[in-house]
Order: C-alpha cells, then sequence, then structure tokens
C-alpha cells in the first residue's frame, strides 16, 4: 500500500512542478519597442 502512495505522489510532484517552474518572470515588465519610441505612461486624455 505504501508503494502505491509514493508512486502517486511521485506522479503528482511530476505533473505540478513543470507548471509551477513556468510561472513568473525574473525582473521587472519591460515596455515593447525603442527606449525613445515609448510613449507610456501618460495623462489621459493626451492634450
Amino acid at each position: 500500500m505504501s508503494g502505491t502512495r509514493f508512486r502517486l505522489l511521485a506522479l503528482l510532484l511530476l505533473l505540478i512542478l513543470p507548471a509551477l517552474a513556468g510561472c513568473g518572470k525574473k525582473g521587472n515588465p519591460q515596455p515593447p519597442g525603442p527606449p525613445n519610441e515609448i510613449t507610456y505612461p501618460r495623462t489621459y486624455p493626451p492634450q
């Protein structure tokens, strides 16, 4: 019975760990494009 529990736990970990490893990204988000063409953040509505 303990062998079955171990296999079930191992299978569960193998299914969950890759999903958790892919979560998140290092660093702050950066706007796309070259720095001199970034128009955000700006006030709304533009005048």
